[in-house]
């Protein structure tokens, strides 16, 4: 029904910056909230950053200041820009998106599978 596909992870120095980007396929009428998600060895999943469809955006506060949220519904793609990257980021990124599937006209929610971003010198 609906993909999401990422990319961009990738290995970078502590200080460094990337940008990860995610975009949905498949059989949309619309998307509302989108998001990003990591999860770090041994630990839960948690939510790092998330933006409604009017652009509202919530931060993880480890990554206040240094992650930034975006999305062009255009091309049904969220994207997500790293800086000052710290070791402590080194997890696979997930993206999650609600989607409104054009068939039934239901809300789901859709997963990536998933991009792994190492931070180390």
């Amino acid at each position: 029904q609906v993909q999401l596909v990422e990319s961009g992870g990738g290995l970078v120095q502590p200080g460094g910056s990337l940008k990860l980007d995610c975009a949905a396929a498949g059989s949309i009428f619309s998307i509302n909230d989108m998001g990003w998600y990591r999860q770090a060895p041994g630990k839960q999943r948690e939510l790092v950053a998330e933006i409604t469809r009017s652009s509202s955006t919530n931060y993880e506060d480890s990554v206040k200041g240094r992650f930034t949220i975006s999305r062009d519904d255009a091309k049904n793609t969220v994207y997500l820009q790293m800086n000052s990257l710290k070791p402590e980021d080194t997890a696979v990124y997930y993206c999650h998106a609600v989607v409104v599937v054009k068939d039934n006209n239901r809300m789901r929610g859709f997963w990536g599978q998933g991009t792994l971003v190492t931070v180390s010198s």
